[in-house]
């Protein structure tokens, strides 16, 4: 029996065309010397699209501004050298049937908490902090965010010039888009800051109006949020539905065109009275398909995971309640992370009922690159 068969119809979207609703998940590597993609990383990208997943989303990529890397050693979406390697990259995940888009990373203030000691140019926020009266990076002028802004709308380009099928910018989990967005970290006085959600989402508005008009109406561009920050889980930027409306309405008008909706646990409810996750609630509020993520097919979720050591083994009654809620229209998209790295043909072995044979994740596979 397929447990997934309601997932596998295709997904078409503007210029986007997806042959089932399954992703690939942007997870850090660390596997870029110098910034640069590797054969070996072109492999890894192929190995999960050959598994049969639609979309593969690139781990965060940096762009043409250094304070928007906090280690060297993350690959960079600039400069000749890394935008050929990204080519051969992506024509690997064409040869093997899937799509694929570049996700945009600016880290803003904060550090790599992987590699703290790493060297690497003055990072930048939107107030000097990165948390609740937590200092980080220096404060961006008018003139830095404009610039910054011009930045994404220069990558967006390339990535429609390399051929790749849609785009994404991390906006999520801290880093400086979300530093915009969140009031503990964006006390500016100026048209960037503001009191309300909708004001301090002109940053990433901005942003997304640069980047459509480098690429027109039909390119597909996604935006990864979420409410919780790295350090900082418990955070709601949106405590309530009209809210999470206030906050994305603006964006979605601007030209997000898919909203990539992080949870750490995708069947939790978002709002008390409804059962909604995430990517639900977007959905609902803004009328924009969206993506949901979190733990998908895994018995526990990524802190665990690092917190108790050992592995996580797939959940067979959290499959049938994504599929629940995908049947029910919550969302149009589901992307997988972790058990993908540990096994790159877990898509096709759960569709196949092959759950004996699955690979295990672990936190040692986020060391690996295979």
């Amino acid at each position: 029996m397929d447990l997934l068969q309601a997932l596998c119809e295709p997904f078409s979207y503007k210029s986007l065309e997806l042959k089932n609703r399954f992703a690939m998940s942007p997870m850090t590597r660390y596997f870029a010397p110098d910034g640069l993609p590797t054969e070996e990383m072109a492999a890894y990208y192929r190995r999960r699209a050959e598994g049969d997943v639609g979309l593969i989303i690139s781990e965060g990529l940096g762009i043409d501004r250094a304070a928007s890397r906090a280690v060297t050693f993350i690959p960079n979406f600039c400069g000749d050298e890394a935008l050929a390697g990204w080519e051969r990259v992506l024509d690997g995940v064409h040869a093997a049937g899937a799509r694929m888009a570049p996700q945009l990373w600016h880290v803003g203030g904060v550090p790599d908490y992987n590699f703290p000691d790493a060297e690497h140019a003055p990072l930048e926020s939107p107030s000097g902090l990165i948390g609740p009266n937590v200092s980080g990076g220096r404060v961006m002028t008018e003139e830095d965010a404009a610039d910054v802004v011009e930045s994404y709308a220069r990558a967006a380009a390339h990535a429609k010039h390399l051929g790749f099928d849609a785009l994404e910018v991390h906006a999520a989990h801290g880093y400086l888009v979300d530093q915009f967005f969140w009031g503990e970290t964006n006390r500016r006085g100026d048209r960037f800051g503001g009191a309300t959600l909708r004001d301090r989402a002109r940053f990433g508005a901005e942003i997304f109006r640069a980047m459509r008009r480098a690429v027109g109406e039909d390119f597909v561009l996604l935006m990864r949020i979420s409410q919780w920050k790295t350090g900082y889980y418990d955070t709601k930027l949106a405590e309530t539905p009209a809210a999470l409306e206030e906050w994305l309405s603006p964006l979605a008008e601007a030209g997000v065109d898919i909203f990539d909706c992080s949870q750490r646990r995708f069947w939790e409810p978002e709002f008390e009275g409804s059962d909604l996750n995430l990517a639900g609630w977007a959905k609902k509020m803004v009328g924009q398909p969206t993506i949901t993520v979190g733990s998908v097919g895994l018995d526990r979720d990524l802190f665990a995971d690092f917190e108790q050591g050992g592995e996580s083994g797939v959940n067979a009654a959290s499959l049938a309640e994504l599929v629940r809620r995908y049947e029910r229209g919550d969302f149009d998209i589901v992307a997988i992370g972790r058990a993908l790295l540990s096994d790159p043909s877990w898509l096709r072995k759960v569709r196949e009922n092959r759950l004996g044979e699955l690979t295990p994740y672990s936190a040692e596979a986020m060391k690996i690159l295979f």
